[in-house]
């Protein structure tokens, strides 16, 4: 232990602490900027800069150590002005027109900027000129970025994708994107984790707000929107509510006065994806000569683009079952479109998901089986359903709740839990063991596979045989896995993986909360509402009973295969 005075106040911390930490536990708080715990400690913005006495030079609190007897200024005049002007240099080349700012309100630097009572610049600005072209689903402002390095670190450090790097010198020295000219040619995953850290709105997903409200507007069309389960009770963050307020029944209610015609839950085809994705690895078993394992799971799109630009030889490995959000927009304009005697084309499928994958999944040429057009023809964020809410100047809490709608707004504890990582897995199990032994499990006997752990592995007993499993979350973690099985060091028949650090729950369009991580107590909630439902398995959904007994007839069927399943080869990407 050694003795440190901070502001005054002396206290006795662990040797080698971090001046950033021994402020906190003295009750000190020194702004920072580009730091973000345990992935960028680099000093970068210079905006934590702190007085030693006995030194000239100010020290940096995120990546400077205390020492035995070292007395710490952090708010001196010399300290608060230094920290001013980097401030002010990094404002001189950022766009500050906060008001149009996706992250106004929101904004690190525009907090920042504010406590240390700036309102104008004494130096001239100089805004980057660049612009990306091009509709990805992913948007870099280049006269936003502060060099902060979070993205850069992100990428490389917990999602293994190496997208963004340091390019140029001097006073050009900028972030932008590694070995391509153009985002839209790189091998990103869409995973949107560099949004979810990026402390202003440097990036950010494409906003199809407007495409929504003009569909709502459009008489001629029939709106049905589907809520993913990892939306659950992340929606209600910016508005304040409480998790248990934050239901998918009073979005629903919101979406109702906005004008939505039809509002269903993804839920309901997270069950039918167990229903074809667990009677495809059966399936498999069955034919293990011919067949490739592990398989592995293909809900989620941003895993989907990061094994075949990564791992191609793997491809053949995923399910060939379609994302739930996928299968829903392919029931959405066959089956109800025929339920409600309209052509397929007057539907217009709007899904609410955490993620910017499923923006481009959406689009994939070989997603448009049910008519010809998108099965879901446009994706929004959790952050953009909640704009949309605040633009219709609605105020959740003032709201009642309302039930969804018949019969697609029915989903069991199973297809909840889908949102957090090992989820996709434990339903996947429930159901497989139900169709083996032919009576149904504990629903939580499989509960092993839950937790926030980057790479879990567990071996069940599926009535008598065997089953080796694996679920990661992190594509950092999905490398390692994959490495590892490539090398023949792991052996697994079926595999999980979500490209999100914590699954959806984490997802890179979900609520941001500057150097906050909420994805646990997401997913912890996902799994109270499963605990407390009636229905917790996939094969016991009345809704999925129904859609088969009328349309689909049985899993892996003729029409099933038509339009709930998909061909991986059938699309490329970057450099595939």
């Amino acid at each position: 232990m050694v003795s440190v005075t901070i502001d005054g106040r002396t206290i006795q911390v662990e040797e080698n602490t971090r001046i950033l930490d021994a402020a906190r536990i003295a009750g000190v708080n020194i702004p920072t900027l580009c730091y973000w715990e345990g992935l960028n400690e680099i000093g970068a913005c210079r905006v934590c800069v702190v007085e030693v006495e006995g030194y000239q030079k100010l020290f940096t609190a995120c990546n400077n150590t205390v020492a035995d007897g070292m007395v710490i200024h952090t708010n001196s005049k010399k300290a608060r002005q230094t920290r001013r002007n980097n401030v002010e240099l990094i404002l001189s080349e950022h766009n500050s027109n906060c008001a149009t700012c996706i992250r106004s309100g929101n904004c690190t630097l525009q907090d920042i900027a504010r406590d240390l009572n700036i309102h104008d610049l004494p130096f001239e600005k100089k805004v980057p000129e660049k612009k990306q072209e091009g509709n990805f689903p992913l948007v870099r402002d280049y006269s936003k970025c502060i060099k902060c390095m979070r993205c850069v670190q992100v990428c490389d450090k917990i999602q293994a994708s190496n997208v963004w790097d340091v390019i140029n010198v001097g006073a050009k020295t900028t972030v932008d994107v590694r070995e391509v000219y153009r985002l839209e040619d790189s091998q990103c995953a869409l995973c949107g984790q560099c949004i979810t850290h990026c402390p202003v709105g440097a990036l950010h997903e494409r906003d199809d707000v407007d495409k929504v409200l003009d569909a709502i507007s459009d008489q001629d069309k029939i709106t049905v929107v589907q809520i993913a389960p990892s939306i659950r009770t992340a929606w209600g963050e910016p508005f304040g509510l409480k998790p248990q307020d934050a239901t998918v029944e009073r979005l629903c209610q919101a979406l109702k006065m906005m004008g939505v015609d039809y509002v269903f839950d993804t839920n309901f085809t997270a069950d039918l994806t167990i229903m074809e994705e667990g009677s495809e690895f059966l399936d498999r078993l069955a034919h293990k000569d011919e067949a490739k394992f592990p398989m592995f799971t293909s809900c989620c799109p941003g895993w989907v683009r990061f094994v075949k630009s990564h791992y191609p030889e793997f491809v053949d490995n995923l399910s060939t079952a379609k994302s739930p959000q996928q299968m829903f927009g392919a029931v959405a304009k066959s089956y109800f479109a025929e339920k409600l005697g309209v052509e397929a084309k007057k539907i217009y499928s709007i899904s609410i998901m955490p993620c910017l994958a499923k923006k481009h999944e959406c689009a994939i040429p070989a997603m448009s089986d049910a008519c010809g057009e998108q099965d879901v023809d446009v994706v929004l964020t959790t952050r953009e359903v909640d704009r949309l809410i605040a633009c219709h100047h609605i105020v959740p809490a003032d709201i009642p709740e309302k039930e969804l709608d018949s019969p697609f707004g029915i989903g069991s504890g199973a297809g909840n839990i889908f949102g957090a990582t090992g989820g996709v897995m434990e339903a996947a199990l429930r159901t497989a063991y139900a169709i083996v032994a032919g009576k149904n499990p504990d629903p939580d006997a499989f509960r092993d596979v839950r937790g926030m752990d980057g790479w879990k592995e567990k071996t069940f007993d599926l009535n008598g045989t065997p089953l080796r499993v694996a679920v990661a979350n992190g594509l950092g973690n999905a490398d390692k896995l994959l490495t590892a099985i490539k090398e023949g060091k792991a052996n697994y028949d079926f595999v999980e993986i979500m490209a999100c650090p914590g699954g959806c729950v984490g997802g890179g369009g979900q609520p941001i909360h500057d150097k906050e991580w909420r994805a646990p107590e997401r997913a912890d909630w996902l799994y109270t509402q499963d605990q407390n439902m009636a229905l917790r398995f996939s094969h016991e959904n009345p809704s999925v009973q129904q859609v088969y007994a009328e349309y689909f007839e049985k899993p892996l069927g003729h029409m099933s295969h038509h339009l709930l399943h998909t061909n991986h080869h059938d699309w490329k990407i970057p450099g595939e």
